[in-house]
């Protein structure tokens, strides 16, 4: 047989099917205006919501109560596999697995 001559049954047939288009991912937006609110955030990222979460009432009104349920939210987040991130100073972004958060490091000057 020459270089480039193979036999028919050598070859594979390949599977071109286009991907099954995926399924669109849930944003919701939230608000945590009390340590309560923690309860219905968690149920939504159990049922599969990304959250954007707005947090400025809470800040203002009290730190504490703010950090419990921060953290309240994000051990939930790490029980689904999720991430969880501050967007500027007033929103947050929860995620479960569906979803995952890329925080790139910031470049020293």
């Amino acid at each position: 047989m020459g270089l480039f001559k193979r036999d028919p049954e050598e070859y594979m047939e390949l599977d071109l099917q286009e991907d099954k288009p995926r399924e669109k991912l849930l944003i919701q937006v939230e608000r945590l205006d009390s340590f309560g609110d923690s309860d219905r955030i968690q149920q939504k990222l159990r049922d599969g919501y990304v959250l954007l979460i707005k947090v400025k009432e809470l800040k203002e009104k009290d730190m504490n109560e703010l950090k419990r349920a921060v953290a309240k939210i994000k051990k939930t987040c790490l029980a689904l596999n999720g991430s969880i991130a501050g967007l500027g100073e007033d929103w947050l972004l929860a995620t479960n697995a569906s979803a995952k958060i890329h925080q790139q490091e910031a470049e020293e000057v």
